[in-house]
């Protein structure tokens, strides 16, 4: 067991539903990425039938900063994200998913971001040095087309190029009196539209295929994302 402290620099957000076939080697790099840090990895499960959270747990008896959160069952990525930051313990927290799709190598430039002065740091696909592999012309289209129209319809988020991007990180104050009502994955959207922050900066990175596990990409997760625009372009939720 490595470290036991309840002060950490950084919390890392994980949600998972049947991860179990990536959450070591997730947990094994960005133990590996972070190891210069104090800083702590929140699991937030699901309900996961494969017993995810259970090899979660066994992470933990090895590095000793790894938080299981087991909830009773598919409550929604959003809401697992805000449960994670209830629950982590700094000031500084990131959201990473755990199918390896997001390179936890990328955490360690967010994080000198942060320390620069910056509110929020997102991961993004789409500038300078950064990329996606494994995706077709269709998906590319898609994934441009929502980007588009959410600057159209938000400007909020036009400082942004990757407003789709689920890999950010942020000082947790810039959420102070914001309620988060996304219901998919999405959630960076609202964040850019509501929260208190005073500045933004992007770090690229190689968005990579699924290796293992099932995609959680679903047309249900795409009704969800254009409820959101219309409800954040003429704010029908709370804020």
């Amino acid at each position: 067991m490595r470290r036991i402290s309840d002060r950490y620099m950084l919390s890392v957000i994980v949600p998972t539903y049947n991860e179990r076939d990536n959450i070591v080697e997730l947990i094994e790099r960005i133990e590996a990425t972070l190891k210069e840090i104090k800083f702590e990895v929140i699991v937030v499960d699901d309900g996961s039938p494969d017993g995810t959270a259970d090899v979660a747990k066994e992470l933990n008896e090895i590095y000793g900063n790894v938080k299981v959160h087991v909830r009773s069952g598919k409550m929604g990525l959003a809401s697992a994200i805000m449960d994670g930051i209830g629950l982590s313990s700094s000031e500084i927290v990131a959201v990473i998913d755990a199918d390896l799709q997001h390179p936890p190598e990328t955490l360690r430039e967010m994080y000198n971001r942060l320390m620069e002065g910056y509110d929020l740091v997102v991961a993004s696909r789409y500038i300078k040095s950064a990329g996606i592999e494994g995706w077709g012309a269709w998906r590319r289209i898609i994934s441009r087309g929502a980007t588009a129209t959410a600057h159209l319809l938000l400007p909020e988020t036009r400082k942004v190029k990757d407003v789709m991007s689920g890999y950010f990180m942020l000082r947790k104050s810039i959420l102070s009196g914001v309620k988060v009502n996304s219901k998919g994955y999405k959630i960076l959207l609202e964040i850019l539209v509501k929260g208190n922050y005073k500045s933004v900066a992007e770090v690229p990175y190689i968005f990579k295929p699924r290796i293992r596990g099932k995609s959680k990409m679903d047309l249900n997760e795409m009704l969800n994302f254009l409820r959101l625009l219309f409800n954040l372009r003429f704010r029908t939720v709370e804020t």
